[in-house]
């Protein structure tokens, strides 16, 4: 092959490569400069739409995973890292994917701290691959409930026992028409009860008045030495029958502002429970003082005292640290209820120390009210 042969065989090669080089980087080109058109997970406006929901909200990918979760859902415990639970709620976000089914179920979360929280949550299909779940917090509602049914069935129980007592009472008096003392006997035990059976009803109807802790309409400026004076009065009776001394400790010119029903019942209660759970001989100290921007109101005892593990539910409705003494002496289980929801009601709150065997003493805190703040307002 002669030399001017080689040179154009040379050359072809090299238009070739350069040719290919040439496309191959204009190709290259194109590519970078071309924008890939992706299909979003989330349909446009759908992260809107899920913004003003009151409910928690969560989505889910085909493959289970979380694509997006509302704080509040977070902060409920649904969502841990990328995945949904408990695995009750996995189950319902399984057959809606199956099914295509709206569904919805009451769960409760048993966190491994904490009390137990209940959820209602409602599971929907949203385009072809996204699962929507949406979760309300029923806790309270749950609570509420409980509460409501507990308080229902213990009333039923309470009035019971002096219902049905009058019944037998009555059917005595009737056989005993011609023994007059027996007359007397059982119509004193009758009296006995329609007190006991008036005490319940009047708590209960104070109770359900004083529920929501709402502040009262009717405040108005108490002076505490005449509050804590009537309550003692109330308890004068009783207080002489077990020769218990009522001691009070009141210091001058302490006011405090709030319904003085409310307070009267309060303070009365916590100086009638005093006397009861009191042995015979022994002292009842009601006394009051100012502390910082407080007034302290507080009734103490030397009677049998509240064991530590039951310090927590003494204010619970019906509830009764000794039920046996509480039936002997006509308690209602009420009484402390009333007192928490009456400090709430005010402005205030209850505290308590109590030791087995040394005594209790309850103590109101309220806010001290100046005499001359509510003369300036007049």
């Amino acid at each position: 092959m002669d030399t001017s042969a080689g040179i154009l065989i040379a050359g072809a090669i090299g238009a070739v490569i350069g040719s290919a080089i040439t496309y191959v980087w204009r190709f290259s080109e194109r590519r970078q400069n071309t924008v890939v058109e992706t299909v979003p997970v989330i349909p446009a406006g759908v992260e809107a739409v899920l913004a003003i929901l009151p409910s928690s909200t969560v989505l889910i990918d085909s493959s289970d995973t979380v694509v997006q979760a509302s704080a509040p859902a977070h902060a409920m415990g649904i969502v841990h890292e990328d995945r949904l639970q408990p695995d009750e709620l996995m189950t319902l976000v399984r057959q809606v994917r199956r099914d295509g089914q709206v569904r919805q179920a009451d769960i409760s979360l048993q966190p491994k701290r904490g009390t137990t929280s209940y959820i209602h949550a409602r599971v929907a299909p949203l385009g072809s691959r996204l699962i929507l779940v949406l979760a309300d917090d029923r806790t309270r509602e749950q609570r509420i409930e409980t509460v409501r049914r507990d308080f229902v069935a213990n009333v039923s129980h309470e009035l019971k026992t002096p219902i049905g007592a009058l019944n037998l009472l009555a059917e005595a008096v009737a056989e005993a028409k011609d023994d007059p003392e027996a007359v007397v006997r059982f119509s004193s035990r009758m009296h006995t009860e329609s007190e006991r059976l008036t005490r319940l009803v009047q708590q209960i109807i104070d109770l359900s008045r004083l529920q929501n802790d709402l502040l009262s309409e009717d405040a108005a400026t108490i002076k505490v030495g005449e509050l804590v004076s009537e309550a003692c009065e109330h308890s004068a009776t009783d207080s002489e029958k077990k020769d218990i001394e009522i001691v009070t400790n009141v210091e001058p010119e302490l006011y405090i502002h709030g319904d003085r029903a409310q307070l009267h019942a309060a303070v009365s209660n916590l100086v009638e429970n005093a006397v009861t759970y009191s042995p015979e001989g022994s002292r009842v100290t009601v006394s009051a003082a100012h502390e910082g921007e407080n007034v302290r109101i507080t009734v103490a005892d030397n009677g049998i005292g509240i064991p530590n593990d039951e310090l927590d539910r003494i204010f619970e409705r019906f509830y009764r640290v000794d039920p046996a003494r509480a039936r002997a002496t006509g308690g209602t289980g009420l009484g402390l209820s009333i007192v928490k929801h009456v400090a709430a009601s005010n402005g205030g709150t209850v505290e308590v120390w109590s030791e087995p065997g040394l005594g209790s003493s309850f103590t109101l805190v309220m806010p001290a009210y100046p005499q001359e703040f509510d003369e300036e307002q007049q």
